[in-house]
């Protein structure tokens, strides 16, 4: 007996020195970057230049974008507001949207492309009352410039605008073409605008290098174990799929009901959908993330990351334990719209409920279709993927030089952040660029912190001047370490 709990005292120690040998083994993956160009902003003058973009209600809604003549309006204040980049770069209209071409001094070097989007989501009359200041009006006070479209995505397309301005007036040629790109629709979809953007860039046959749009941002006590603020650069981006479940049943009278109505069949499929969830995988860029930000943490939690082969059950129940956490590490399915009867005394013919997916890559909506009816495991009940539906994304390498470019330049802007890549969960204009290069990152400078109230598509959308300053700070300096 002794000499058997000696064995398993050995046994035990020698698997946590191998355990602490891995955690200790664990090598930094921040760039060290060179000091920042000096770039001087005068924040108050561009955060009125914001502002007047915000009072150009450019508003996408379900039945289409704002009209032409709103957007006509948001084209003609960029213009005033930037002179040298409207008369220096080449300007295109590409239907609402805009198109900006910065030759560079090299024609061999492939280009770099930075994009946003022009248009923004409408108010929810119910809150429009709790806004501090009203949605539309550009209002600079407290420190913030207070408007729809000041976080998303206005912002970081001012502040692109604001950053190619300075360099113009510094004299800086850029070695590879800038192409600066924003759509018109991407709150519905960017069909129009994005879409039709990047097939004519492709048209052209010109060569891309990397694409930057939104998606990422600042983190500040949300990544667990690390103190310093932490930078999220998307790498890759989830699909997005509608399925729609329709129950059917001949009706007749309520006084004589079967056991199961059409909404009872309908009931019992979503609940054996949601009791079914899709499975949990550390892998791609929820696994890059976890690589690049385990060296930075503390001991506990470095040392399980470090040891996946053995955390990783207890590290993906942490991760699915919060909804928030749970999206970067499965296929989501979330019933958004149930339909059914017509009067309290009439059996319902049919009843019908919408299940939204957001697929983790690697998954299809093939197989988010397949699983779905095997769950279902209901005849009665139909099972189709409605149209359009948006397969995830490659994932893009953190090796790339784009990302390298990005890395360095939050490193140098934000000195003593920690950046790593991620899984943006939302849908971006990003999908259109694909096919256009390896590389299509998603980051736009901002703090987010764990308290944040969610001011994107929320009440009281705002940013900071110090913030706005900083981002155009980001986006020059990105664009002299990407071009020099």
């Amino acid at each position: 007996m002794r000499r058997a709990a000696f064995g398993l005292g050995l046994a035990v120690a020698a698997l946590v020195a191998l355990l602490l040998v891995r955690a200790a083994g664990l090598r930094t993956r921040q760039v060290k970057p060179p000091a920042a160009h000096p770039i001087a902003v005068d924040s108050f003058a561009a955060a009125e230049r914001l502002a007047e973009a915000i009072r150009v209600p450019t508003i996408s809604r379900e039945d289409g974008p704002a009209p032409d003549s709103l957007f006509a309006r948001l084209h003609a204040t960029l213009a005033r507001a930037f002179p040298r980049v409207h008369r220096q770069l080449r300007r295109e209209t590409v239907g609402s949207s805009l198109l900006f071409t910065w030759p560079g001094t090299d024609p061999s070097l492939p280009a770099i492309l930075l994009t946003g989007h022009l248009d923004v989501v409408p108010i929810d009359s119910a809150s429009e009352a709790r806004w501090t200041h009203p949605p539309f009006g550009g209002v600079i006070a407290d420190g913030f410039v207070w408007g729809r479209g000041a976080l998303d995505d206005k912002g970081s397309v001012l502040a692109i605008l604001e950053a190619v301005e300075v360099l113009l007036a510094e004299g800086f040629a850029p070695a590879h073409t800038i192409l600066l790109a924003f759509g018109h629709d991407e709150e519905i979809s960017g069909r129009e605008g994005a879409k039709r953007l990047a097939a004519l860039i492709a048209a052209r046959g010109t060569r891309v290098d990397w694409v930057l749009d939104e998606g990422g941002t600042i983190t500040s006590g949300i990544v667990p174990g690390i103190a310093a603020p932490v930078a999220v650069v998307g790498i890759a981006e989830k699909g997005y799929l509608n399925l729609e479940l329709i129950a059917s049943d001949p009706g007749g009278h309520s006084s004589t009901p079967p056991a199961h109505t059409a909404i009872g069949r309908l009931a019992r499929a979503i609940r054996r959908i949601e009791d079914r969830p899709f499975p949990a995988r550390v892998a791609g860029a929820t696994g890059a993330l976890l690589a690049y930000a385990a060296p930075e943490m503390s001991l506990p939690l470095r040392l399980a990351m470090a040891n996946l082969w053995l955390f990783e059950g207890p590290v993906l129940a942490r991760f699915a334990g919060d909804p928030r956490s749970a999206a970067a590490v499965r296929t989501t399915a979330a019933v958004t719209i149930v339909s059914g009867g017509t009067k309290a005394n009439v059996l319902p013919t049919e009843a019908r409920a919408i299940v939204n997916f957001r697929t983790l890559p690697g998954d299809s909506a093939a197989t988010v279709v397949s699983a779905v009816r095997r769950a279902v495991d209901d005849s009665a009940v139909m099972v189709r993927a409605l149209p359009d539906p948006i397969e995830a994304s490659p994932v893009s390498s953190p090796e790339s030089t784009g990302y390298r470019a990005v890395a360095t330049t939050i490193r140098q802007v934000y000195p003593g952040t920690v950046v790593a890549p991620y899984l943006v969960i939302g849908a971006t204009d990003a999908r259109y660029y694909v096919g256009l290069t390896p590389t299509v990152l998603r980051f736009a400078p901002g703090l987010e912190t764990a308290d944040s109230p969610p001011r994107i598509h929320g009440t009281d959308e705002r940013v900071g001047l110090s913030e706005h300053a900083h981002a155009i700070r980001f986006y020059a300096q990105l664009i002299r370490n990407a071009t020099r």
